[in-house]
């Protein structure tokens, strides 16, 4: 099928905070196998939408109305590996189920819970949360029909606590699920979920609700057409996917809001091989839609009218993810016995931070349009006060020679002579990974090569496709096993951190065989301190409490060095001004509201 679309269609103020100039204003388990080539479902009946439209006329000029029978193509530089929301580890992955599959809740701009399969967010106060926090109850929507019209009832709801918690299901994450002594529906529209301990994020849970009837066995979870195929109560529902090049939705029928909306009546969701060719097909009109620039792309399209980049700061953080232990074993439980030979040395560590220029990254590449990150919680009512490390290379020469690593040869890479965990003789040479196809991350491991030789480490790079980089423990991706020595990406927080927090530093998260790989700790990083501070985080509904128990992780983390933190990313996203309805959304998806997206005439 062509894409082509029907008809064609900065530089950032200081920090993300004053987008003018034209622009709008303001990281695995379960797929054993890659995605088919094809997956194609047959349609079975052509979805007529018919738009009445008013003219609005003021002074004589036309406000902008929704072109009725329109296509929208939306625009990925990676593809999903799966699409099963529990078992997908990609951010574009929820890209594309957040067009199918609704929550129990959502969340807004601002960080408020709103509901979209309840009622109501529950509180206290409405009787939704007992007193003690160990009770929760959502009356639910009911008017709500799967894609294929079957009626969504409380079952769906258990069902997807029985798949989340199945041992044998894949889940890539059961933070908070594992505190849950019992989903229980009262009928088919109340449901009740009592908790054995209380988890202060519990709202957070329920995000993406499963069809029991649509899916299989749990045991059976990462086999499931569905991982391939959503099916879901959203606005929208996938017809074709064709593996490298495109992912077809049309609108749903049975959507409660339909025919009024969703305002499209198809959204193509074009897979690019690089963000460089999305910026061109933008341009050239065959993407109406590019997810996620980076500050520094902004300046190529300050003076254009025919786009704007849509943006505000947002809780994502680009950071190198340290291994601290020994990648030559498979998944080890016990990193502190089996330490990375380079890197389980604390003062290794230390020395690549400050021998990092990270405000020349900012200034260099990102034409100073962001800040230098400090920890993994950069905003919010959590965020935690860090500052900047120093860049010191002189102080980082120190610290390796003070960790038996010095130039005995001379070639200008330093060799073990006296340190803790390598052979004699070892040089200190690093592999740093990322995805493969990313300008961005490419010159900024250009330049760490540079930074790192200037204090005698040879890092060397072996970047990989996002798929390979962010795959499941079945399929044994080695960040999941632990056998790498650097990772670069970008993860990000909701707008309680609570489960990402645990899931990547809490030392039962690190992924082993025991636990089939569920968890986030790829660092493999052990603090008894940050365990007890982030138990007590979970444990309280008292956000000062909680903040304070955050910042003090925040510190553990900045002290130990099993994260070195780069820059703040900001939420970009390069857009056709003949789009209407599209929003920034910091806490979620940038297609959180796609049933308002439409081309206006």
């Amino acid at each position: 099928m062509s894409l082509n679309c029907q008809s064609r269609c900065a530089r950032l103020g200081l920090l993300l905070l004053c987008l003018t100039l034209g622009l709008a204003a303001c990281a695995t388990t379960g797929t054993p196998a890659p995605a088919p080539e094809m997956v194609e479902v047959e349609v079975t009946r052509e979805v007529e939408v018919i738009r009445e439209v008013e003219v609005i006329r003021e002074v004589e000029v036309e406000v902008p109305v929704p072109v009725a029978k329109s296509r929208l193509v939306y625009g990925l530089y990676q593809e999903p590996a799966i699409l099963n929301p529990y078992l997908a580890s990609q951010t574009v992955a929820s890209e594309v189920r957040s067009l199918v599959v609704e929550g129990l809740l959502g969340l807004d701009p601002e960080g408020h819970s709103l509901p979209e399969l309840a009622t109501t967010v529950p509180t206290v106060e409405n009787g939704g949360v007992a007193e003690d926090g160990l009770t929760l109850r959502y009356q639910l929507r009911d008017d709500i029909l799967w894609s294929d019209g079957t009626p969504f009832t409380c079952d769906d709801v258990l069902f997807t606590y029985e798949a989340v918690m199945h041992p044998d299901s894949g889940a890539v994450r059961r933070t908070g699920w594992d505190r849950i002594a019992s989903v229980t529906c009262e009928d088919d529209y109340n449901v009740t979920i009592r908790f054995a301990e209380f988890y202060a994020p519990f709202l957070g849970l329920f995000y993406a609700i499963l069809p029991r009837h649509a899916t299989g066995d749990p045991a059976d979870m990462t086999r499931w057409i569905y991982n391939w195929h959503l099916m879901g109560t959203g606005p929208f529902r996938q017809t074709e996917w064709v593996s490298g090049d495109h992912i077809v939705l049309e609108a749903n029928p049975h959507y409660r809001d339909y025919p009024d909306k969703p305002m499209v009546d198809q959204i193509v969701v074009r897979i690019v091989p690089s963000r460089e060719v999305g910026k061109a097909l933008v341009l050239s009109g065959e993407i109406h839609i590019l997810r996620d620039l980076t500050e520094a792309d902004t300046p190529d399209f300050q003076d254009r009218e025919d786009v704007q980049v849509h943006g505000r700061p947002s809780p994502r953080t680009e950071r190198l993810l340290l291994n601290l232990a020994n990648p030559e074993l498979d998944a080890t439980a016990e990193p502190l016995d089996n330490p990375h030979p380079l890197l389980g040395d604390r003062r290794v560590r230390q020395a690549l931070n400050l021998g990092i220029n990270k405000q020349s990254l900012v200034d260099d590449l990102l034409f100073g349009a962001t800040n230098v990150a400090t920890s993994e919680i950069g905003m919010g009512w959590a965020a935690c006060d860090i500052p900047p490390s120093p860049y010191d290379p002189e102080a980082a020469r120190a610290l390796l020679a003070e960790a038996g690593f010095e130039d005995g040869d001379g070639d200008g890479v330093r060799e073990c002579q006296g340190c803790l965990f390598a052979d004699p003789g070892a040089p200190l040479r690093l592999k740093i990974q990322t995805t493969s196809g990313n300008r961005l991350r490419e010159d900024v491991q250009v330049l760490l090569i540079e930074m790192m030789a200037g204090i005698g480490v040879d890092m060397y790079i072996e970047n990989v496709p996002s798929a390979q980089l962010f795959g499941s423990w079945s399929s044994g991706a080695f960040r999941k096993h632990g056998k790498f020595d650097i990772l670069m990406y970008t993860t990000t927080d909701s707008i309680d951190p609570h489960s990402h927090m645990e899931a990547y530093f809490h030392s039962t998260r690190m992924p082993t065989a025991d636990n089939n790989g569920v968890g986030n700790n790829y660092s493999r990083w052990v603090s008894l301190e940050a365990d007890q501070r982030l138990e007590e985080a979970g444990a309280t509904p008292d956000t000062a409490v909680r903040a304070q128990a955050y910042q003090r992780v925040c510190e553990l983390i900045d002290a130990d060095l099993p994260h070195i933190y780069l820059y703040d990313r900001g939420d970009l996203h390069l857009v056709q001004t003949r789009v209407g309805g599209f929003a920034v959304n910091p806490w979620t998806n940038e297609t959180w509201n796609a049933e308002d997206w439409h081309l206006i005439e």
